[in-house]
């Protein structure tokens, strides 16, 4: 855990349970077969943000439930599970040779030994379950959106959409894994609009991050750049006729994709007044549905300062 995570789960107030999903974590990686266990150790000691736990915690404490009962750790563990599912795949897509500093699973063990662990490890994740339709139910319905989520990111590459588009997008590929999230905690749907802006939140802020973060090299997110994605600065950006041409070529050249960086660099303000937005709409749901808007008031705030670092 990073310097930052580790002062996020601080303030949170969750160090214990932190600290009991990645013993959960730890016993588990052990308990695997011994032909997976080192890469399943290189995938999971990746430095995760906890946050999509987190969010469980959250949901947990602000309905006054209490300590945070084993069962829930076990959900916790089993969703970060299903979200290193999605990051191995993710990565594979995007050719991306590092994730958090260290290579990824595909580029330190080869692409047939990180497809089949990501298949091993969500096939566990529902063995695991498997005591609790509730959550069986939850997790077969979020592998299945976020199949439908990515099939539909990758179709809609260089289509001249908006910000709604967007919205829908990051809802369904970010929002739906934070939504289940929420059900898990509460075991029902009044936080499950929460947990979905939330997650578009998240999803928005590592937008912009990436933005600002190649910002100095007069570049913009370069994956999503080179393969036309739909980023909130790149929604905001594609208003302007001439960036909108560009970023629909099939083929676009070096010139095309300085002048769409450029133009998405040009676009963060707006997209950070936009992310103040959909924080103010989930304060506002944590209020409307939970006895004690506190922990998720305070998780907004964390997930939106995450493009401000």
């Amino acid at each position: 855990m990073d310097k930052i995570t580790a002062e996020i789960v601080g303030a949170l107030g969750f160090v214990d349970e932190t600290r009991r999903l990645q013993e959960f974590l730890a016993q588990w990686i052990l308990s695997v077969s011994p032909e997976l266990t080192e890469i399943l150790d290189w995938q999971f000691d990746a430095g995760s943000k906890f946050f999509r736990p987190l969010t469980i915690f959250a949901c947990h404490r602000s309905l006054g439930g209490g300590a945070v009962p084993d069962g829930l750790i076990r959900s916790a563990a089993v969703l970060e599970i299903m979200h290193n599912m999605s990051l191995v795949i993710d990565d594979i897509l995007d050719q991306s040779e590092e994730r958090r500093g260290k290579a990824t699973l595909h580029a330190r063990f080869g692409l047939l030994p990180a497809l089949m662990a990501a298949g091993y490890v969500t096939a566990d994740g529902f063995a695991m379950s498997a005591g609790d339709p509730h959550d069986i139910r939850l997790f077969a319905a979020l592998i299945k959106r976020l199949g439908v989520a990515e099939c539909a990111q990758w179709r809609l590459r260089r289509q001249p959409l908006g910000v709604r588009d967007w919205e829908e997008i990051a809802g369904e590929d970010t929002g739906t894994m934070f939504e289940t999230c929420a059900c898990l905690a509460t075991r029902d749907e009044r936080l499950r609009k929460f947990g979905r802006l939330l997650g578009t939140l998240y999803h928005g802020c590592d937008d912009v991050g990436d933005v600002k973060g190649l910002a100095s090299l007069g570049g913009g997110g370069e994956e999503d750049l080179r393969d036309g994605i739909l980023t909130l600065p790149a929604a905001l950006a594609i208003q302007d006729p001439d960036v909108r041409d560009r970023f629909c070529k099939t083929e676009p050249d070096p010139a095309d994709l300085a002048l769409i960086s450029a133009a998405m660099i040009a676009q963060l303000p707006a997209a950070e007044a936009h992310l103040d937005q959909i924080a103010a709409d989930a304060k506002w749901e944590a209020h409307l549905h939970s006895a004690d808007p506190a922990p998720l008031l305070a998780l907004v705030d964390h997930t939106r300062e995450l493009s401000r670092r």
